[in-house]
């Protein structure tokens, strides 16, 4: 699979890097673009963002890049986090960095892309602007972490989060938690 993982400036900089530590980068191609705002979120967060090796960075403002244009086949994007300021100009169809591009070519070219917004709470204008999305055919998944599998860690809670992320991209994730049917006891005899 051809991926582009993207982040902005929202807090939430442990999602991309829970995710980036769970796709296998020999079995897919991943590019990697991050907003300056994302960079300064990431130090602040945690300190050094590790970007596994085979992972393609290109910078925010190149627009040389393939996955701008809608004749490179890419599968999917990711914005994580996605800033809701991003998410507006996205729905606005502002495409003036690789970043923006590059969803405004997903979405035209009717490619999967997935926003993980983590900002709360939402005004009437970011509601709106989720629903122009979704519209457009965009998946919005707000980080929204569950607690079915009881995280012990700050790290099994941003799992939570970037198993959903991986279920949508259809990327295997064999440590996600999944849901039992625990109703169905063996009769007593």
């Amino acid at each position: 699979m051809k991926l582009v993982i993207a982040a902005t400036g929202a807090s939430g900089t442990i999602y991309l890097q829970r995710l980036l530590a769970q796709i296998d980068c020999a079995a897919n191609e991943v590019h990697l673009v991050l907003s300056g705002h994302a960079k300064q979120v990431a130090a602040q967060e945690v300190e050094k963002l590790v970007v596994p090796s085979g992972v393609v960075e290109h910078g925010e403002n190149d627009l040389n890049v393939p996955f701008v244009s809608g004749s490179a086949r890419f599968d999917a994007m990711v914005i994580v986090p996605c800033s809701m300021a991003t998410l507006g100009r996205i729905a606005s169809g502002c495409s003036d960095t690789a970043l923006l591009r590059a969803a405004d070519v997903f979405l035209k070219e009717r490619r999967k892309l997935i926003l993980v917004p983590r900002e709360t709470p939402w005004s009437l204008i970011h509601a709106r602007n989720v629903v122009t999305l979704l519209e457009a055919g965009a998946v919005v998944l707000p980080a929204i972490p569950s607690f079915y599998s009881r995280p012990g860690t700050v790290e099994a809670v941003a799992d939570t989060v970037v198993w959903r992320i991986l279920d949508q991209l259809g990327l295997p994730n064999p440590s996600a938690y999944r849901w039992r049917d625990d109703t169905t006891k063996t009769p007593r005899p």
